[in-house]
Parts: structure tokens; sequence; C-alpha cells
């Protein structure tokens, strides 16, 4: 049975599937090997990841994840007394939520590889002209959400995956390293334009291969078609089962 890598997050990962996304890059270098399953939730902050837990990794199952990207932030760091309060989650309680989320896989397995990603940078200018096509004159001047603030949104994620051990992506950091990251990564001051999914993806994989999950290092499910005799073809997948029992 092929293995899975769930994906847990909110928009940036709802989107993840789309062309060009890093979800789907990331489901494609595994294809044959392991199912990449995305739940992403487009709106959600940590506080209500809470309650998608134990439908999306039941304790119960016999079957735990491989391994699971956690990506929320960027709806926490949401300001308060702006368009997008409902959102805000104050940082100590995101922090908490992500040990809860992080505490909660680890017991569905202890040796679930969990990766924490942090918010994006956010574009303050970008998200001003994304409301003002939406609303025209009646768009707010002040962003509903700050670089400032997903930054240190962005900082407390790493000091979660530190504090437990976690491997992480400092996602923040990283897509400023570029010059011109407002358009070339974000094309609405927050969301991922391909060159941004490209980065993540570039990121998830390296992680995913310094933990030994390469994708080049693990079997297919099923025989490849050239280990396939035309003359006596059950002979492969009988193998393939008797190697799988073992």
């Amino acid at each position: 049975m092929r293995e899975n890598i769930v994906l847990f997050g909110d928009s940036i990962t709802e989107q993840s599937f789309r062309e060009n996304g890093w979800g789907a890059a990331l489901a494609n270098a595994y294809s044959r090997k392991a199912d990449v399953l995305a739940r992403g939730y487009g709106g959600y902050n940590t506080r209500w990841a809470l309650f998608l837990l134990h439908h999306i990794f039941p304790l119960e199952s016999t079957k735990p994840p491989l391994a699971a990207t956690i990506f929320f932030g960027a709806n926490d760091a949401a300001l308060l007394g702006r368009t997008s309060e409902r959102q805000h989650v104050p940082i100590h309680e995101y922090k908490l939520n992500l040990q809860n989320i992080v505490l909660h896989l680890k017991s569905c397995s202890p040796s679930m590889l969990i990766v924490l990603i942090t918010p994006p940078p956010v574009c303050e200018e970008g998200r001003r002209a994304y409301a003002k096509s939406l609303y025209g004159e009646n768009a707010r001047e002040l962003s509903e959400r700050t670089n400032e603030a997903a930054g240190e949104y962005a900082n407390a994620c790493v000091e979660i995956a530190k504090e437990m051990g976690l491997a992480y992506i400092n996602l923040w950091t990283k897509m400023q390293e570029t010059d011109g990251w407002q358009n070339k990564f974000l094309w609405d001051g927050l969301h991922l334009t391909p060159d941004g999914n490209a980065v993540v993806y570039q990121e998830v994989i390296k992680v995913f291969n310094e933990a030994g999950l390469s994708a080049d290092k693990m079997p297919y499910d099923f025989p490849h078609h050239s280990e396939i005799d035309d003359r006596n073809p059950e002979s492969a997948f009988q193998q393939k089962v008797c190697d799988a029992s073992l």
C-alpha cells in the first residue's frame, strides 16, 4: 500500500494543487510511490484547525501518514481593528495551538515526519492594491496584514519547531532573500505565484530528502513495466505482493 503525505494548512495549502502549485509538484515527485493529500482550508487559523484534527488525523487509524506539513499563521497574523480581525489569533495562543497540533500528530504516529512551515512575508502595497481591485473606492487604506506581524508569527513558528525538535521551513525569511520578492512570489501581497510555489516545493523536498524520504529512494507501489515479462506477467506481480507482505 502506498504511504500518505498530508499537507495541512490554510488557503496557501488549499491552492497548492492548482497548476504550478507546490502540492501538485510534490504529488508528481512522489507519483506511484506515495499519495500526497491536500487538506487546505482557506481562511482558517490554528484555532479553527484544531476542530479538524480528529477528522484528518484520526487516532484510531491503522495507516497514519508518513509525513505531514503544518502550514498556518497567515490568518492568525491578521490585525485586530482591521478588515480580517475575525481571523486573528494572539501569538501566544498561536504557539499553543501549533503545539497541540503537533502533539496530536505524534499521538497518531511517533515516527511521522512533521514539518512546520511559517507564514510567508506580506507585501502591504500588494494587499491594498488587491483590496482596491475588489472594492474600488470603498477599500480600506490600511492593509489587514503587515509584514512585521507576519514575521512575528514566523518567529513564533520557528520557536515551537526548535522546542519540539521538528523540521521547519522559515518561508518568511527565505522569500525575502530574493530581490523583488513582493511581485515575484506573491500575486496579491499574500498568496503565491508560480515562482512562490516553486520556493515552497524546493524547501519541502529538501527537508524530505534530509529526513530520508527522498522519492528517488522509495519503491514503486507496483512493478515498473520493464520488470514485467509479457509471456509470464503474473510472476512480477506475485513477487511484488510477496515483497510487500514481508
